[in-house]
This record gives structure tokens, C-alpha cells and sequence, in this order.
């Protein structure tokens, strides 16, 4: 079985990636098992540069926040800023402390240097504004949006002021309390200040998809482009706050859904772009249902890239990462009957893995599943093999 598998095994390179598709999918998903392991963050850097190169890749976007994210995107095309700045102010889940994803910035930024707009690399965010312990106030997003309808379609169209979205969003620290996780009995998002806020952003974004020809003729497209995103930014917070202050017992099922439809509807807008890398957990991209131990059980959701996939078909692809070991994290070398120890017994340290060839290899065996020691380590489930378009496997992750 050995060489069986040895036979479903390539280097890892954008080469050996797009032999396994039929065709180069407009979102090429890349999916990491655990954050943070800068040895899978170089091998993300080293694939995009190669996507860049030889597939003609313009995007690559991370699980991040889609605002903060334009930070980074306005760097690297037009050198907006200063690196350093870039990397406190451009990322969220402490993202921008990564070596790694500095590097990524720095070379962007390089490669954009001197070139037309046409042919310029570009960055996002596909995250909403959201931690597991909190989220954002919705004003950054629908204040923006408000500004710029306000700049380019008569005043008499507008749902309202912008006075009156101040006063119904009134203090932020009232939408990011984090005791409001724990306790909906904490969030505001049912109070009728919010549900107002719900209306009126939903007619904002009627207004801004009724004018489109008129917009995209009058404004700048890329300005065009960001006020589409304030917009699924802003519905999505409300609805996210909403859901905050649910009280049934389908409340986090559907706040992980909501969070996954924002990636969704970020990832689609980027995908009629260019085509993009996409790197993020594979819980966020993977084609089956997520699932998530938590404070009152297992919850499951689908997931941003079930979703997309469903819509996309073969322009979506997801390649599934997993590692060996992690030993300054306590995961050690994974057991021989594992799909991680099948891959591990091989001889290289790394190799992109032909999923269904695999699946059918195996046949009637099915692995065994992995438990990892450490609560950060998602391992490979073996009923998703299948499902995947390929499995990137790094045989051991040094300390970052």
C-alpha cells in the first residue's frame, strides 16, 4: 500500500497542485489545521508567488478582517504607510505578529512596485470584524457605506442621516462587550435601536445595488467595490449582534453560520476579481459540515467554503493541510493506521496528496481517526478524504 500511496504523492508546487484539478478554479483554498505554524505559512508564501508567476494569480486573501484588511491592500498596491504599520494596524487575531505574513506583505509590496494597476498583486481580508469572544461594532462599516452613497446619489434617496445612524449606534463599547458571548442577556443587538439599524442598512444596500449603473459610471470602481463590502459588512454585524442576544439552543450554530456566510459572500465578491488564493482553517474552506467543541456541547455548521463550492462547482477547489508532529505542542509522531501516519511513513517532508486517488487506494480500510493532544491541532477526518481535492502534508512543524 506504501507505494500505492507514494504514487499519489507530488512535490508540493503550484505545478503539482494544478495537475490534480481539471481546471484553475477562480478560489483555490488552502486550508491550515492549526494557526500560528509558521513552517505551513512559508510553504502559503511560496505557493502564491508560484501561483503569481505561472497560473496568473492576482489575490490572495487570509482569515482576516475584511476592514483592516484594506490597510494592507491600499500598502501593497500604492505603498500607503509603512510595514510596521501595516502589521499593527492591517490584521486581526494577532495575525500581524507573524513573521511569515510579514514577509508576504513585504513582497507584495515589491512585486506591485512599478507596475500598472492591471497587473498589480492584491490583498484581503475575508473575516468579518469578529473574535470567538466578541464583535465589532457595526459604525466603521455603515458609516462608510452611508458616506459614500451620500457622496454620489441624491440626498432625497437616503433611508437617513448620518446623524441618526450615530444616534441609534450611540456608544461602541455597548456592541463589543465581551460578557455579551457568555450572557445574551449582554448584547444589544435585539434592542429597538438595533433592529432599526437593521433596516435602515438593509435599505442602504437596496440603495446601493438599485444605483449601481449610475454608480459604477460616476464613481471609482475600486470605491464601488469597497462600499459593497461595508454593506455585507454591516447587514452581516447586525445579524451577527442579533444573534448574540438569542437565548434557544441553536444560538452558536447560528452565530458560527453567520460568521461563515460573511466569509462566504466576501470570498464570492473577490472570486469575480481574479483568481485567488484563499488560506485560512480548514474548518472555515473545507465541503462538509464544520463542527466545533464548545462551552455547551458539540455545535456544527456549513462552512464558507461549502457554501461557495456549492455555488462555484469546479471553481472552487480545497486542498487540506496537516501536519505530523508539533512537539513544542505536544503532538508527537501520529499513529501508522492514521491518514496522518500513512503520510508520514513516506520518505519526504512534504507532499501534495491526490485525495480521491488516496480514498480509492484505501478502498474498504478506513483510518483511524487522530486525536491530538493539544486542543489547537485539528487532525484530518478520514469521511472528508473524498470531499477534498488534495491533502498538503508537512511532516514536522519546528517552534516558530
Amino acid at each position: 500500500m506504501t507505494a500505492a500511496i507514494t504514487d499519489a504523492a507530488h512535490v508540493v508546487d503550484a505545478a503539482g497542485v494544478m495537475k490534480l484539478l481539471p481546471a484553475r478554479p477562480r478560489l483555490l483554498a488552502l486550508g491550515e489545521p492549526t494557526h500560528g505554524e509558521d513552517v505551513l505559512l512559508d510553504l502559503r508564501n511560496d505557493l502564491f508567488r508560484q501561483l503569481v508567476e505561472q497560473e496568473h494569480y492576482r489575490t490572495i486573501t487570509i482569515e482576516s478582517d475584511c476592514l483592516m484588511g484594506l490597510v494592507v491592500d491600499d500598502y501593497v498596491t500604492s505603498g500607503t504607510g509603512t510595514l510596521d504599520e501595516v502589521m499593527g494596524q492591517g490584521f486581526s487575531h494577532g495575525f500581524g505578529a507573524s513573521a511569515a505574513n510579514r514577509e508576504l506583505v513585504r513582497w507584495m509590496r515589491a512585486y506591485n512596485d512599478g507596475r500598472p494597476v492591471s497587473e498589480q498583486l492584491r490583498f484581503a481580508g475575508f473575516d468579518g470584524p469578529l473574535e470567538i469572544t466578541h464583535a465589532a461594532s457595526p459604525r466603521p462599516a455603515l458609516t462608510a457605506l452611508h458616506a459614500y452613497l451620500a457622496a454620489w446619489v441624491d440626498a432625497d434617496l437616503l433611508p437617513c442621516t448620518a446623524e441618526t445612524l450615530d444616534r441609534l449606534l450611540g456608544a461602541d463599547d455597548r456592541w463589543t462587550n465581551p460578557a455579551a458571548m457568555m450572557d445574551p442577556s449582554q448584547s444589544v443587538g435585539q434592542t429597538p435601536e438595533a433592529k432599526q439599524l437593521r433596516l435602515l442598512a438593509d435599505d442602504l444596500v437596496a440603495l446601493l445595488d438599485t444605483q449601481t449603473p449610475h454608480l459604477i459610471a460616476a464613481s471609482p470602481r475600486g470605491d464601488w467595490d469597497r462600499a459593497r463590502m461595508f454593506g455585507r459588512t454591516a447587514t452581516g454585524l447586525l445579524r451577527y449582534h442579533f444573534w448574540m442576544a438569542d437565548t434557544s439552543p441553536s444560538r452558536m450554530a447560528r452565530l458560527l453560520g453567520v460568521r461563515d456566510s460573511m466569509m462566504a459572500a466576501n470570498l464570492l465578491a473577490l472570486a469575480e476579481r481574479s483568481p485567488t488564493l484563499v488560506y485560512a482553517h480548514n474548518a472555515h474552506l473545507q465541503r462538509n459540515k464544520s463542527t466545533m467543541q464548545l462551552w455547551e456541547g458539540p455545535v456544527e455548521w456549513w462552512s464558507a467554503g461549502a457554501m461557495v463550492s456549492a455555488l462555484l462547482g469546479e471553481g472552487y477547489a480545497f486542498m487540506a493541510m496537516a501536519l505530523g508532529t508539533i512537539r513544542h505542542h505536544g503532538v508527537e509522531a501520529p499513529p501508522p493506521d492514521t491518514i496522518e501516519g500513512l503520510l508520514y511513513a513516506l520518505p519526504e517532508d512534504r507532499y501534495v496528496v491526490d485525495a480521491r486517488r488516496l480514498a480509492a487506494v484505501l478502498g474498504d480500510v478506513t483510518p483511524a481517526p487522530r486525536v491530538s493532544p493539544w486542543f489547537g491541532y485539528s487532525p484530518l477526518d478520514p469521511a472528508h478524504l473524498a470531499s477534498s481535492d488534495g491533502i498538503v502534508f508537512v511532516k514536522d512543524a519546528p517552534p516558530s
